[in-house]
């Protein structure tokens, strides 16, 4: 089933502490995250490692937050509220 942008930042699962997850998969679900939301970036200058940097230092301000989506059983990063 497709769903459009918005439904990334509307999930209906349960949060999921980063800090819960192993280094490995937390790596991997950021790297995922970037590669997917910032592929129009490529030319920012900004490398791979730039890009989950970023996002973990969110993650540990709490700008963003994990979360497990129960409906399509996938973890996502969205925008904390």
């Amino acid at each position: 089933m497709a769903r459009d942008n918005d439904t990334d930042y509307n999930e209906e699962g349960v949060e999921v502490p980063f800090e819960a997850l192993d280094a490995a998969a937390l790596r991997g679900l950021i790297e995922e995250f970037v590669t997917r939301e910032w592929s129009e970036l490529s030319d920012s200058g900004y490398s791979l490692e730039d890009k989950v940097e970023q996002v973990l230092r969110q993650l540990k301000e709490k700008k963003v937050k994990v979360v497990f989506d129960l409906t399509s059983n996938t973890a996502n990063i969205v925008v904390s509220r």
